[in-house]
């Protein structure tokens, strides 16, 4: 029997990709009906936001935007994926590096910033992704992109024979490279440096206290429902029983006129009836969850 639609926030392991998690979420749910919305490496782990069942539909919606980051950078050595999983490609020595002296060299890589992508990263350039393109020995020059990093915290630093360990936490868009913070962090300081260790702390309103091993998952495959997930996100509208057969129908209704982006539509019995975004004079459904 198939699990109930939702969302589950899923801890994902270290060595396992996103897509692992999914096929193992498949498994459990019965149900091919799973997806997940931003992807993390490999060597990371931490939050995991997986949608189940009509879910799917919902995940493309999401204000996922805004994500947090535990991080290890190691300074004095740089490697050609920007992650320990990578070729050492130059050394230098930075356990003389003081703290001060690597907060000051990540101040200018705060805020709106142009940002080059690592070699090794799933963009597509001409439709391969660049990672294939890099381990095939025709690694790709990405071209910058501007991304938001509204925080860059360096916590703490130990010296580790030449190098430096450095604890940091990282608050940013969409679309960053932890990676390539480490990666340039290192380049400014004139030693090199990669990440040796991610774990992602936050997306959107969902938190690591929010995530479930997949161990827990085995034993209990609990969903957020729909419109608690929905609500998370979205401003609410409340609907009566004609405009939320209406809509589920496809029907449009009467502008909010309040509400500048998206609003979860609910009906009386507590059930997502539909995304509406005003349009036109109207509020017109952008996804219909009860047919």
């Amino acid at each position: 029997m198939s699990a109930d639609s939702g969302l589950l926030i899923v801890d994902q392991p270290a060595g396992w990709t996103s897509h692992d998690v999914v096929a193992r979420v498949r498994r459990l749910a019965g149900t091919r009906r799973v997806g997940h919305a931003g992807t993390l490496d490999p060597m990371a782990t931490g939050v995991l936001v997986v949608g189940v069942g009509k879910a799917t539909r919902l995940l493309g919606h999401l204000s996922l935007t805004e994500k947090e980051y535990r991080a290890t950078i190691v300074l004095g050595q740089a490697t050609d994926t920007g992650d320990a999983e990578g070729t050492v490609i130059s050394r230098s020595r930075a356990s003389e590096l003081s703290l001060a002296q690597v907060r000051a060299a990540a101040g200018p890589l705060t805020g709106e910033i142009s940002q080059v992508p690592p070699a090794v990263s799933a963009i597509k350039v001409d439709g391969a992704r660049a990672y294939r393109l890099a381990r095939a020995g025709q690694a790709p020059a990405l071209p910058p992109r501007s991304v938001t990093v509204h925080s860059f915290r360096l916590c703490s630093a130990r010296p580790d024979a030449d190098l430096l360990k450095v604890e940091a936490e990282v608050a940013c868009s969409s679309g960053t490279y932890i990676r390539a913070l480490a990666r340039d962090l290192g380049d400014s300081l004139g030693v090199g440096g990669h990440l040796s260790m991610l774990r992602r702390t936050r997306v959107g309103p969902y938190r690591l206290a929010d995530a479930r091993l997949l161990a827990d998952l085995e034993a209990d495959l609990r969903v957020i429902p729909l419109a608690r997930a929905a609500a998370a996100v979205f401003p609410v509208r409340e609907l009566t029983g004609e405009q939320a057969t209406a809509l589920s129908h496809g029907a449009s209704l009467e502008a909010s006129g309040t509400v500048a982006g998206p609003c979860a539509a609910i009906g009386p019995d507590g059930t997502l009836i539909a995304l509406l975004a005003d349009r036109d004079g109207k509020a017109r459904p952008i996804a219909v969850f009860v047919p």
